[in-house]
């Protein structure tokens, strides 16, 4: 493709997906958390296409709901007669001097690569075609050549003679060609075959006829080009996905306890010498940095754990920044805007939400923080709450340097413990706490003689 020539993308998105049994249509089907169709979107993002056309049908509404993409041009195929009638509905939309490439929203895996080397063999005199050998071609269409190893034709496996049906070179579906000469091929397109539809690989034979070569090229994996037609397949094409994604990361450095138990659910970033245990959820954007450990069954979302960070088994962190030699967990859980300075002590069930947790300060059991400023060199004791919310609005609490808490307080928002404060055990804090001093409610304790506890009747 020469640097005068413009790219326009068609994306085949209209099929029902009946063997997946759902009402979700089957592009919006979820791999490694995002859609199929938005895997194939961001792979055309990536080749700078002037124009991409989705044409959609079947669940059209809920596809354009949840594929908020301002880049795309929709395409509605009304009735489902085949390949070369969806493409149809994008003519339209398409440059007579542009290459057209068209893809599939079911196909999700193929590489940027492999479709720039496709559109790269595309002129005036010259269409191109993505193929692959397979040791089992059963149901798709085989690639006939002639005795010079020129592609003549498509024939599809339900028209295939005996003879046929022995090649193993198969039509992925996935080509590119001028847009002036597929308009004028779609358009003498007939449905004379098995299955009564118009079939866009019936273009292959009229290329043929006006003197257009085919060129072929072939990806670097038969996954590249596999469709999901099923759950069963889209279970083997995420354990795939999840293994390439594995080895990139061991590739940059980072020890994965088991390959196969790692999920990798958006775009990781990580420095050297991590290492992750099994059965950890890695999603949407992701930053680790050198030396951090992370323990068994962690779920990290959208967070930043910066060098020596130690998370421990059982944590989710979701919106968080865990700063420099932090360690978090077992069992604790960063919400959205939980921001640790470093150096700090997070333990077993404790909830942190939208606060900023000081240099060195501690939060080792049993506590929720929610709403919070806390100063560097704190101690926050067991079973403290951060009363944040007064039935209508969130208010925050401040807690300054080197203050300290006792075992099952509660902080009564808006509210400021000053610095170097203590607060004593089972304290209820509705009032400022001043700097340096000991502030605690006090409850005389009471023995009830004679009580008795009731009994089950």
């Amino acid at each position: 493709m020469s640097g005068t020539e413009h790219l326009s993308i068609v994306i085949l998105a209209a099929g029902q997906g009946s063997r997946m049994k759902s009402s979700l249509p089957k592009v919006l089907h979820p791999l490694a958390g995002k859609p199929l169709l938005q895997h194939v979107l961001d792979s055309a993002h990536q080749l700078s296409s002037k124009e991409t056309v989705v044409v959609y049908g079947h669940g059209g509404d809920k596809v354009r709901e949840l594929i908020t993409d301002d880049a795309i041009v929709w395409a509605e195929q009304k009735e489902q007669l085949g390949t070369g009638h969806a493409v149809q509905q994008a003519v339209p939309h398409l440059n007579d001097d542009h290459i057209v490439l068209i893809l599939y929203g079911d196909v999700p895996l193929t590489q940027t690569l492999t479709l720039g080397e496709l559109v790269q063999q595309v002129d005036d005199k010259h269409m191109a075609l993505l193929t692959v050998h397979l040791q089992d071609p059963s149901g798709y269409g085989r690639i006939v050549r002639d005795r010079h190893g020129v592609v003549q034709s498509i024939v599809e496996h339900k028209d295939a003679t005996d003879e046929q049906h022995n090649i193993s070179e198969i039509n992925t579906g996935i080509l590119a060609v001028k847009a002036k000469q597929l308009k004028a091929w779609l358009s003498r397109l007939k449905n004379n075959n098995a299955q009564k539809e118009y079939y866009l690989t019936d273009i292959i034979a009229m290329a043929v006829n006006d003197g257009i070569t085919v060129s072929t090229t072939h990806p670097a994996n038969e996954q590249e080009v596999e469709g999901i037609n099923s759950r069963s397949q889209l279970a083997v094409m995420e354990r795939y996905y999840q293994r390439q994604q594995a080895e990139r990361l061991m590739a940059e450095g980072v020890t994965i306890i088991d390959p196969d138990r790692i999920e990798i659910r958006g775009e990781v970033k990580v420095g050297r010498d991590v290492t992750i245990d099994i059965n950890t959820i890695l999603q949407g954007k992701v930053e680790i940095e050198d030396n951090v450990s992370i323990g068994a069954n962690c779920v990290i979302i959208n967070s930043h754990l910066k060098a020596d960070v130690e998370l421990l088994p059982m944590c989710v962190v979701e919106g968080a920044i865990i700063g420099v030699g932090s360690r978090v967990g077992p069992y604790s859980r960063l919400r959205p805007g939980a921001n640790l300075a470093g150096n700090n002590h997070i333990g077993n069930f404790v909830e942190i939400k939208k606060s900023n947790i000081g240099q060195g300060s501690k939060v080792n059991h049993l506590t929720y923080i929610g709403d919070t400023d806390m100063g560097s060199g704190v101690n926050i004791g067991a079973g403290t709450i951060t009363a944040n919310y007064d039935g209508a609005n969130k208010h925050r609490t401040k807690i300054e340097d080197n203050a300290s808490t006792g075992s099952n307080s509660v902080l009564v928002a808006p509210i400021t413990v000053g610095k170097g404060a203590t607060i004593g055990a089972s304290t209820v804090l509705r009032k400022d706490a001043p700097a340096g001093e000991l502030t605690l409610s006090v409850v005389k304790q009471k023995t009830i003689e004679g009580w008795k506890r009731p009994v089950k009747k």
